[in-house]
């Protein structure tokens, strides 16, 4: 679907579900994905299932996609987690979150900069006028990412989800002068 220098960017697929399984089954992952208590993904038929949800969500610019390593290094070959575009639970408005997810053996690389710029690109040319990103309070990484990709920090919100988030916003017309 879409490649970077580093990466495929491509829907899920049921052989996958080993390495969502691995990614999903790990607290220091799921604990930033969405509201409450993290709920750990427990074996391949969860993992199965997630994916299901997942291939129903393509409707772009919009869906869940899976992201491969191809840049020859040690996790070359390996799908390393997950970036999205979907509209935000509870929207009044339609709006659009981008999110990512990676296993940790891929953190520290700039593969979730690099992902999230391409589906960035993908939620534009879209037709997206603008693309919200929503973290923990304390997710410091993922706030970092968001500002890398260009997007602007607007503060702490509970509009969304139940409990507060920070808040990150691009538009069209700044991501295209960036």
């Amino acid at each position: 679907m879409l490649s970077t220098e580093r990466l495929i960017i491509r829907g899920w697929t049921v052989e996958d579900a080993p390495a969502a399984l691995a990614m999903l089954s790990r607290i220091e992952v799921v604990k930033w994905l969405g509201d409450g208590e993290p709920v750990l993904t427990k074996d391949l038929d969860e993992a199965r299932e997630k994916i299901a949800r997942w291939q129903g969500r393509d409707h772009p610019p919009l869906g869940h996609w899976a992201v491969q390593v191809t840049d020859g290094g040690d996790l070359h070959g390996r799908v390393i987690g997950s970036v999205l575009l979907l509209t935000l639970p509870n929207s009044k408005h339609g709006e659009v979150e981008i999110g990512w997810h990676l296993h940790p053996d891929a953190w520290g690389r700039g593969y979730a900069p690099e992902a999230a710029r391409a589906v960035l690109r993908r939620g534009f040319e879209g037709g997206l006028p603008e693309i919200h990103a929503v973290t923990h309070l304390d997710n410091e990484n993922s706030m970092r990412v968001a500002t890398k990709i260009g997007m602007t920090h607007t503060g702490i919100v509970h509009t969304w989800y139940e409990e507060p988030s920070q808040h990150f916003v691009l538009r069209r017309e700044e991501w295209h002068a960036s």
